[in-house]
């Protein structure tokens, strides 16, 4: 055989770990045949890599992926999903060989990226490059804050809480900017349980890598402040799979504890191909039944099979359960010690594995009396510094605008080694209040590996203008129902002089249209609180709090007609209702604009109009209600609706209806202090009132003029339109 096995001794593999590892080339190279597309070339010279991890690195067990002592293992090229599928095939996670064989069709557990809760042993779903890379710094993080929360004491490498989080990257990968947003926080936090093995093989779709990214990605690296590797296997001309050199570095690598470990392995994609190796036409294509002919042929397999394993291979690769019975049992019998050493702690513990609060939790919630204007941002910080007794496993902080956010719990220290304190930010590596720095995306893909990992709840703020710069990882997080949290506050023209560049105005439109994201927008210091308890009772998927910057009013809950704020959980509820007790338009309000709609419901009461106003934090969560729910808040026979929301109408039409107007914005904001911003671009009471004599009007059929007509302006400021 011309290709040469894999130098495997001080590793110990046997012949059979040899015909196994070809094994996985085989099955990769048919399985994307058989679908007619996929990546297979990167799964083909991948395989020892691979196979390494799953056999002889990562403490896992295939009979329980949900094992709490496992070690996390992120596939970031998530492309190359037969890297994983393979390996939990051969190790028996749960994958069959039908199962490869059904690879990216409907309904199969092989769908053409790794998805999180879709197949078992998959982590986390990893599609768009680099998400995967950033979230693994989430799940590292999580693992320290988690190991100081339960043991704190314990030796460095002796508690039942401590392992790794390894990675697979790609070029691709590391190429995206979010990797290295997050990659820089990982070396300043000093993450020695992780470590990063990066495919160096020159190769993506557009073909050799040299035509767009030729930066020295270690000496990048080193720059973050990891230790860096390098394990070559093009040195001295001829390909070999070095396994033993790579099983070194992982094991120097995890040797080193304060700094997260990279290591690069020199590749050539789809190696030993005939046709194919070092060949960009392999990564994301079929290789062709030649190309597949003379592989097989290469390594020994019949020519004329497809997805072969043989028997004694299969037997091989999966007593990998043998072996991790017996690191399981060592684990378990570490952890039975420390849970009879520390029973409140291991109480603590079976409170988070169950995903439960804490009884009376709620208690700690804060009450807001009326009578004082008080943004909700400001609301929300007083909310996070009341629970953080309660509520430890809950922590989080912002990107570089926590004093703005108030995302900053009082009294807690940082998440930071202790030498990075600052008479700002004084804190130790089991601290609190985290520090994103000024990166948004980073921050959203780490808030998913956090909550992933499966024992803390984390949130994390900035700007909802900056939400754009997140979205990837938002979206992502919806996708897989990850219950994040994002604090978005300055919510819109009402942040004021700060101008258009940072005044949102689609925001509000464009966040709701991921499906999976709840957007929350309470209307003041009382419905803050009681969104946080909704947002915490709950883990069905991410939530945006949209939140002000100015002071907006407290209602006087429970007098005046008002509404307690508990109606909050359910998105929307009649906070005033119409002095008939029925109404003959409904006003309908988020956030700061409630209070337009109870201003404008005084003056159509006086006029002789009976008006309810409802709040509408959430229409996620409304939409989730049922029939009778809805038509209680919103009764159908009532035609005659107002939204009045300070951004575009788009959420609105389907609520307010055929008859219905919105009071909204529809071009960008101007730099102006935010009263001068609302008179003049129209976002008052005053628009209010008429847009409900206008709905009720053409309720009843009359002749009116139609509203301001929701469409955006081409271009230009509010004050400068172009």
């Amino acid at each position: 055989m011309n290709a040469k096995a894999p130098l495997a001794q001080t590793v110990g593999w046997t012949d059979l770990d040899v015909k196994a590892v070809d094994t996985v080339r085989v099955l990769a190279a048919d399985a994307v045949e058989k679908v007619g597309n996929g990546h297979p070339g990167t799964a083909i010279s991948l395989a020892p890599v691979a196979y390494l991890l799953y056999q002889n690195v990562l403490r896992h067990d295939p009979k329980d992926t949900h094992w709490l002592g496992r070690d996390r293992f992120v596939l970031s090229a998530g492309h190359s999903c037969l890297t994983q599928y393979i390996q939990l095939y051969l190790g028996g996670f749960g994958l069959e060989l039908e199962d490869l064989q059904a690879l990216r069709t409907w309904g199969s557990k092989t769908p053409g990226h790794p998805e999180y809760k879709h197949t078992a042993g998959v982590e986390i779903t990893t599609g768009p490059l680099g998400q995967g890379l950033a979230s693994a710094v989430g799940f590292a993080m999580a693992q320290r804050r988690e190991r100081h929360l339960l043991d704190p004491d314990a030796a460095p490498g002796t508690s039942p809480f401590d392992h790794f989080t390894y990675v697979i990257a790609s070029d691709g990968d590391l190429q995206e900017g979010v990797t290295s947003e997050a990659s820089s926080i990982a070396g300043t936090q000093e993450l020695g349980n992780l470590v990063v093995l990066w495919d160096d093989n020159h190769i993506s779709i557009e073909g050799d890598t040299q035509i767009a990214f030729t930066e020295d990605v270690l000496a990048r690296y080193e720059a973050y402040g990891w230790h860096v590797q390098f394990v070559d296997w093009t040195a001295g001309g001829e390909y070999r799979e070095d396994v033993d050199a790579l099983h070194a570095a992982i094991e120097a690598a995890k040797a080193v504890t304060d700094k997260p470990s990279f290591i690069g392995i020199r590749t050539l994609i789809a190696w030993p191909t005939p046709g194919k190796t070092d060949d960009h036409s392999s990564h994301g294509s079929k290789l062709g039944s030649d190309s597949i002919r003379g592989l097989k042929e290469l390594l020994g397999f019949d020519p004329d099979q497809t997805f072969e394993v043989a028997d004694d291979v299969l037997a091989h690769t999966r007593s990998l359960a043998d072996r991790a019975a017996q690191a399981r049992a060592a684990w378990q019998e570490s952890f039975d010690a420390w849970a009879a050493a520390n029973p409140e702690r291991k109480a603590l513990l079976d409170r988070l594995v169950a995903h439960e609060l804490p009884a009376d939790w709620e208690s700690s919630l804060p009450v807001f009396p009326a009578g004082k204007a008080v943004a909700t941002r400001a609301a929300s910080g007083e909310v996070l510094s009341a629970v953080a007794d309660a509520l430890p496993e809950l922590w989080g902080g912002s990107a570089d605008l926590a004093g703005s956010n108030n995302t900053t719990m009082k009294g807690q220290p940082s998440f930071i080694p202790a030498k990075r304190s600052t008479h700002e930010f004084a804190g130790d590596e089991g601290g609190r209040t985290l520090h994103f720095g000024i990166r948004e995306h980073g921050m959203g893909a780490i808030l998913s590996g956090i909550t992933l990992h499966g024992l803390t709840r984390a949130y994390g703020g900035t700007f909802l203008q900056f939400a754009d710069y997140m979205r990837g990882s938002v979206r992502l997080a919806a996708l897989m129902g990850v219950p994040s949290v994002y604090v978005w506050t300055h919510d819109s023209i009402g942040l004021g002089e700060d101008g258009p560049t940072h005044q949102p105005v689609e925001h509000l439109t464009a966040l709701r249209a991921i499906p999976g994201l709840a957007v929350v927008r309470p209307a003041d210091a009382n419905e803050t609180a009681q969104a946080w308890k909704a947002v915490l009772e709950h883990r069905d998927g991410p939530v945006g709090l949209i939140l002000t910057r100015q002071n907006v009013p407290t209602f006087p809950r429970g007098e005046e007609g008002f509404a307690g704020a508990e109606g909050v959980a359910k998105g929307a509820y009649v906070l005033l209702e119409a002095s008939t007790g029925s109404p003959e338009v409904i006003l309908i309000g988020t956030g700061s604009e409630v209070q337009l709609a109870v201003e404008a419901r005084e003056v159509l009461e006086a006029a002789g109009v009976p008006t309810r106003v409802v709040s509408a934090p959430s229409l996620e969560w409304f939409a989730a209600q049922d029939d009778e729910y809805r038509e209680s808040v919103l009764p159908s026979a009532v035609r005659a609706r107002v939204s009045v929301e300070a951004g575009i109408a788009l959420s609105w039409h389907k609520i307010v209806g055929d008859a219905g107007r919105t009071v909204s914005l529809e071009h960008f904001g101007a730099s102006a202090d935010y009263q001068t911003l609302y008179r003049e671009f129209g976002i008052t009471s005053e628009a209010v009132v008429a847009a409900a004599h206008e709905s009720i009007a053409a309720a009843r059929g009359d002749a009116a003029p139609s509203a301001t007509a929701a469409t955006p302006t081409a271009t230009g400021t509010g004050d400068q339109q172009g």
